[in-house]
């Protein structure tokens, strides 16, 4: 059965996103029978799949973190800064987070006025790993609208699998595995305001977009582009679409130019410094994998979305920094982007219920054939399948990885060798486990505040081969004051000021 009739030769071309009465779109049939999923397999397919996905991602995600917070894995200082940030906001008190320096306000290193909600989270399990669990959930909520929209708009089957491909995508994976940061909160956020756009529920979309600029500076220019989008595609809604933009544009002017000095204690944005010339953006060919690997993430055919732009802004800023992490597939920077590959996808398949689909700004096309919706629902899952090994969820299939390191126990010793409420200087491996219960600040930061305690790793990665002989030693040259070791057990080393 033919998906669209053919336009009669001569007949004007429709405007964009025009569904008037009288226009002149090309007449689209809708398939019949089981297609349209009325049947009781397409319901219960919608009703028990995407929570079903979302159950499994959260538990996946949250096993993923408790696993590396039992084995003491932390591979960068930002657990330990975001649990500060939750203790303090669960205190009523200010983010202020030493372990970024003396009397370092958080909220002036970067814009995420949101993350106050870890405040509840805080009151209720006062620890890092409930910050890993929090991440893990915000992810698999996510996958609840996206998901229904595929099944919506692909069918059962087809729609399922990529609600899968994206929940268990290579983006969320990673971010995951490197525990938790603001961008968690950006990812379901993204995921509603898409569907709902998808859905041409433009309040609900520009709802959900608003508190975007709340989770980071940068992605006020994110809800920029989606507000053009709106505008341009949904004529009926231009103020609306005109209305995101300008506050995503305002919310980008002031809270990096103006909010973001004010209370950083330097005066300045730290990550001016960070940017290279507008010609750093095309090398090296690194970033270009990454590209691809976005492109093949909304299979490819989603690059004739719209929606695809979203990414630009994230990648402008990524690729022209000259920090390396920032440039590849790993760390926490592709997962925002993750929603907007699948939202294109989904907006470039089409929905089997009317045979439309998009094409730039023509929303009135006629969809792929299935042989191209099932390739390009392939492509978005085996660009996260082809990278194997190398995808941390495998490790919980990986039995060793569930044994619980030997240096368990004397890290535990570790931690209760320090009094309770002392000034603690550690290095990064216990850096978020010793925030509960002590004044924490990084061993090898611009603190100047004189530590009770010095906690010190000999097997951690940020001493590289620099690690002192005599630890009391090192922190008395370091602070100037008089310590002694009070434990040294399983490669931790614990001194005091006499």
């Amino acid at each position: 059965m033919p998906e669209a009739t053919v336009r009669p030769s001569g007949s004007p071309p429709p405007e964009a996103g025009s569904t008037e009465a009288g226009s002149t779109e090309p007449e689209l049939h809708a398939p019949k029978g089981n297609e349209l999923g009325t049947d009781s397999a397409a319901l219960w397919t919608r009703r028990l799949v995407p929570p079903l996905l979302a159950v499994l991602a959260t538990l996946a995600y949250g096993l993923l973190g408790s696993r590396q917070w039992r084995n003491l894995v932390s591979p960068s200082w930002d657990l330990g800064i975001f649990t500060q940030l939750a203790r303090a906001y669960g205190e009523f008190g200010a983010p202020i987070v030493p372990i970024k320096g003396d009397e370092v306000n958080l909220l002036g290193d970067h814009f995420h006025p949101i993350l106050v909600l870890l405040a509840p989270v805080w009151w209720a399990w006062p620890s890092g790993e409930a910050l890993l669990w929090t991440q893990a959930l915000l992810f698999g909520i996510s996958a609840i609208p996206l998901t229904r929209v595929a099944i919506d708009r692909l069918g059962p089957g087809l729609g399922s699998a990529a609600g899968a491909a994206y929940v268990f995508s290579f983006g969320l994976q990673a971010a995951a595995d490197v525990q938790f940061h603001e961008i968690a909160f950006a990812v379901p956020l993204l995921a509603f305001s898409l569907s709902a756009l998808l859905r041409e529920r433009i309040g609900l979309a520009v709802a959900w977009a608003a508190p975007l600029v709340l989770v980071k500076e940068d992605l006020g220019l994110t809800v920029a582009v989606l507000g053009a989008v709106i505008a341009l595609r949904h004529r009926t809604h231009r103020r609306e679409g005109l209305g995101l933009a300008s506050w995503g544009i305002g919310w980008f002017v002031l809270s990096t130019f103006v909010v973001l000095p004010i209370l950083n204690t330097a005066g300045q944005y730290d990550y001016t410094d960070n940017l290279g010339s507008p010609l750093d953006v095309f090398w090296p060919p690194l970033k270009w994998m990454t590209v691809g690997m976005l492109l093949l993430a909304a299979g490819l055919i989603g690059a004739r979305s719209p929606l695809i732009w979203l990414m630009v802004p994230t990648l402008a800023w990524r690729f022209t920094g000259t920090v390396e992490f920032y440039w590849d597939w790993y760390w926490h920077y592709n997962a925002v982007l993750m929603p907007i590959a699948l939202a294109a996808l989904l907006d470039a398949l089409g929905d089997r219920r009317t045979g439309r689909a998009t094409a730039w700004l023509r929303t009135n096309v006629p969809r792929p054939a299935r042989t191209v919706r099932i390739t390009a629902v392939a492509a978005s899952a085996t660009v996260t399948l082809v990278l194997g090994a190398s995808m941390p969820l495998l490790d919980l299939a990986r039995e060793h990885t569930w044994e619980r390191t030997w240096r368990a126990a004397p890290a535990q010793e570790a931690l209760d060798a320090v009094p309770d409420g002392a000034v603690l200087a550690s290095d990064i491996t216990l850096l978020a486990q010793a925030v509960p219960d002590h004044d924490v600040q990084w061993v090898h930061g611009p603190n100047q505040r004189v530590p009770d305690c010095v906690l010190s790793d000999r097997y951690a990665f940020s001493w590289g081969d620099r690690f002192p002989e005599d630890p009391a030693g090192w922190a008395q040259e370091r602070w100037g004051a008089s310590y002694a070791t009070v434990l040294d057990e399983g490669g931790f080393i614990v001194v005091c000021r006499n």
